[in-house]
C-alpha cells in the first residue's frame, strides 16, 4: 500500500502535470498583463482595440516649445486667463497668479468649484448645483441655484448672450441670463452622451460650441439655443476623437479657430469653425506623463496649459517651424503661422 502511494499512474501524472502547466500559463498571462499596466498603462486601458487616440501617423514636430512652468499651491480643477492674470479654481479656493508664476492673491469660495469664467470684470464660479458671482476684488456680488434639483454641473461659458452651463446628470445645457434668470434647456438633436465629466463648452462670436463626448463630436448652437451643426469623427488618427469620451475641453482663438483637448492619450488640436482639422498643436509627448486632459487658454503666440497642479506656458517658435517640414509645406495651418491669438 505504501509502495502504491509513492507512484503516480500515467493518468494521474498527466492530470497533475496539466493542472500545473495551466496554472503557470494563467500566472504568466496575468503577470504579463500586470507588467503592461505598470509599464504602459495607456496601452492596457487605451489600446487600439479600445479605439483611443493612438497616432498611426507621425505628426509634424510642434513649434510650440515649453518656455516656463510653475506649480500651483493646489490641484487645478479649472482656470481662466483674464488680462495677464491666471485665475485657478482649486477645490474651494480661487488662486491668482501672474504669468511668471507668482501668486498674487487668493480667496475662499462657498463650495467645490467645477469651472471658472470671467466676463466684464465679474468672476463666475460654477459649483455642482449653483453659480456664484464675485467681483475682481473677491467680493460676492450675486449667484443662483441650479434650475434642477438633479443637476451636476461640469463647465460653463459666459458672454453677452448669457451663461451656458453643461449638466452631466441631466445631459443637457442650461441657459441663464447674466444675472441668473433661467431661459431654457438645450438638448442635442442626437442626444448628449456624457460617460464622465467631459462636457466642454466655449463660445466664438455669439455661437456656443460644446462637446458631445460619447459621440466624439463638437456641436454648435446659436445664443438662443438652436442647433446649428456638428463635426467630429471616431478614430485613432489625427483629426479624430476616440476613447470613451472626447473631447474634454474646448476653447477658442481670436481668429475663430476651435481648440480641443483630449484625455486618454492627451493632445491639443486645432479645428476651423467649419470642423476642418488644422493640426495637432501639442502631442502627448509634448504634454508629458498622465492621461488626464489639459485645460488650455491662449494669449498672443503662447498657450497656457494646466493639468494636475502644474501650469505650463508654450511659446510659438517661428524659426523652429521654418526648420522643420513646416518650412516647405504649403498648407496654411497653426503649425506654420502660429495660433496668432
Amino acid at each position: 500500500m505504501a509502495e502504491n502511494n509513492k507512484k503516480l499512474s500515467r493518468k494521474e501524472f498527466f492530470r497533475v502535470g496539466g493542472s500545473t502547466v495551466a496554472g503557470l500559463t494563467i500566472l504568466g498571462v496575468a503577470g504579463n498583463h500586470l507588467y503592461k499596466m505598470i509599464a504602459h498603462p495607456e496601452r492596457a486601458f487605451y489600446g487600439e482595440e479600445q479605439g483611443v487616440a493612438v497616432d498611426k501617423t507621425a505628426p509634424l514636430p510642434s513649434p510650440y516649445r515649453k518656455v516656463a512652468a510653475f506649480k500651483s499651491s493646489g490641484a487645478i480643477a479649472a482656470f481662466e486667463l483674464y488680462g495677464d492674470v491666471i485665475y485657478i479654481a482649486s477645490e474651494c479656493k480661487v488662486l491668482c497668479y501672474n504669468l511668471l508664476g507668482e501668486e498674487q492673491k487668493s480667496f475662499v469660495a462657498e463650495d467645490i468649484i467645477r469651472d471658472i469664467a470671467i466676463y466684464e470684470d465679474k468672476i463666475y464660479l460654477l459649483h455642482p448645483t449653483k453659480i456664484a458671482v464675485y467681483s475682481l476684488s473677491a467680493e460676492r456680488i450675486g449667484g443662483w441655484e441650479a434650475c434642477s434639483f438633479e443637476s451636476d454641473y461640469c463647465q460653463m461659458t459666459v458672454f453677452e448672450g448669457g451663461v451656458f452651463v453643461t449638466d452631466a446628470a441631466n445631459k443637457n445645457i442650461c441657459k441663464y441670463t447674466l444675472d441668473g434668470a433661467f431661459r431654457r434647456f438645450i438638448d442635442s438633436p442626437e442626444g448628449f452622451i456624457v460617460p464622465s465629466y467631459s462636457f466642454g463648452i466655449t463660445n466664438i462670436e455669439g455661437v456656443v460650441y460644446c462637446s458631445n463626448p460619447g459621440r466624439h463630436k463638437v456641436e454648435s448652437y446659436t445664443a438662443e439655443g438652436d442647433f446649428i451643426a456638428s463635426f467630429g469623427q471616431t478614430g485613432n488618427t489625427e483629426g479624430s476623437f476616440s476613447g470613451c469620451c472626447n473631447p474634454v475641453h474646448l476653447t477658442s482663438t481670436a481668429s475663430g479657430d476651435i481648440i480641443t483637448s483630449e484625455k486618454g492619450l492627451p493632445r491639443i488640436s486645432c479645428y476651423g469653425r467649419d470642423g476642418k482639422f488644422h493640426a495637432t498643436l501639442l502631442s502627448r509627448e509634448a504634454l508629458g506623463i498622465g492621461h488626464d486632459a489639459r485645460e488650455v487658454r491662449v494669449i498672443g503666440d503662447r498657450m497656457i496649459v494646466a493639468g494636475g497642479d502644474v501650469v505650463s506656458i508654450f511659446q510659438y517658435d517661428a524659426k523652429f517651424a521654418e526648420a522643420t517640414a513646416c518650412g516647405s509645406c504649403e498648407k496654411d495651418c497653426p503649425l506654420k503661422r502660429g495660433i496668432n491669438i
